[in-house]
């Protein structure tokens, strides 16, 4: 009897971390993709500004076409990630 509780009770325990680490690995996994979709958009957007200045440009043509190129290429990405 004893022996039959403590297999439910481990049985029930290891639903519930299998469960949990579901819900990690979604969390990671999404949390990632916003830390790239930000390093992405930074960088392109540091690259667009300094192209700008080096050939002294008035308006940032090269600031808004990385930074729209990122935005596109990342949402691509984010798009091919998703569960169909």
């Amino acid at each position: 009897m004893k022996r039959l509780k403590l297999e439910v009770i481990l049985n029930l325990t290891e639903q519930v971390l299998k469960e949990k680490s579901k819900q990690y690995n979604s969390f990671l996994k999404y949390s990632g993709l916003g830390i790239q979709l930000t390093l992405t958009l930074g960088a392109f957007g540091a690259f667009g500004y300094w192209l700008d200045t080096k050939l002294e440009l008035r308006f940032p043509i090269f600031l808004l076409s990385f930074v729209i190129l990122a935005l596109i290429g990342s949402i691509y990405l984010l798009y091919r990630s998703l569960p169909k």
